[in-house]
């Protein structure tokens, strides 16, 4: 084997050692747990999917660092969390750790806190999905009147009449479809409108 092969081997191996998943223990917020799970579920990735997203770009991760310097972390309601991140993420968040002499948890906290403009725009779709499936529930209430007066003005066994019983069925399929996606959205009702979680009394 020459050597430009063993290089493009040796790079391929490493590469796919960067993708092993491994365990990482942090101790964060309760918002910041809340909040990769809430976005995790929304939007149907893994949250090894999200650490990776989050620190891909080493800019960004500098940027954090440097805010993280003038951070000063809140000790209340935190507590430990283990996560699946990527190797290769991992490493990442362990160097930026000790370049900038930070505690690893905040530069994961911070990392975290980049998903609360996500959070909040789609908290604000989740709440106008509430809204249009209140619209369409009242559409439906007009429909199955005027669907009744179609039915008795032509017969059921009109043409007519069942191409709107066959509309209607249809539109039922959507509102149960859409009834399901805001049931699925429920959990970012504990976010507010910016992205902080809100506290309960």
């Amino acid at each position: 084997m020459n050597e430009s092969k063993r290089r493009q081997k040796d790079f391929s191996l490493n590469a796919l050692k960067g993708m092993q998943s491994v365990r990482a223990t942090f101790t964060l917020p309760k918002h910041a747990i809340n909040l990769i799970s809430t976005i995790a579920n929304q939007l149907g990735v893994k949250q090894k999917s999200i650490f990776d997203h989050l620190v891909e770009d080493k800019d960004i991760i500098e940027q954090i660092a440097d805010k993280a310097k003038q951070y000063e972390p809140e000790k209340k309601q935190r507590k430990q969390k283990t996560f699946v991140l990527s190797r290769n993420c991992l490493s990442i968040l362990d160097a930026f750790a000790r370049e900038y002499k930070l505690p690893r948890d905040v530069l994961v906290e911070l990392s975290i806190r980049q998903l609360d403009p996500v959070i909040a725009q789609e908290k604000q779709r989740h709440e106008n999905r509430k809204l249009l499936l209140a619209q369409m529930q009242d559409f439906r209430q007009l429909g199955s009147r005027f669907l009744n007066r179609a039915r008795g003005l032509a017969g059921r066994d009109d043409e007519t009449v069942q191409k709107l019983e066959s509309f209607f069925s249809q539109y039922d399929k959507a509102m149960e479809a859409l009834e399901a996606i805001i049931e699925k959205g429920k959990s970012m009702e504990q976010f507010s409108s910016n992205g902080e979680q809100q506290m309960s009394a």
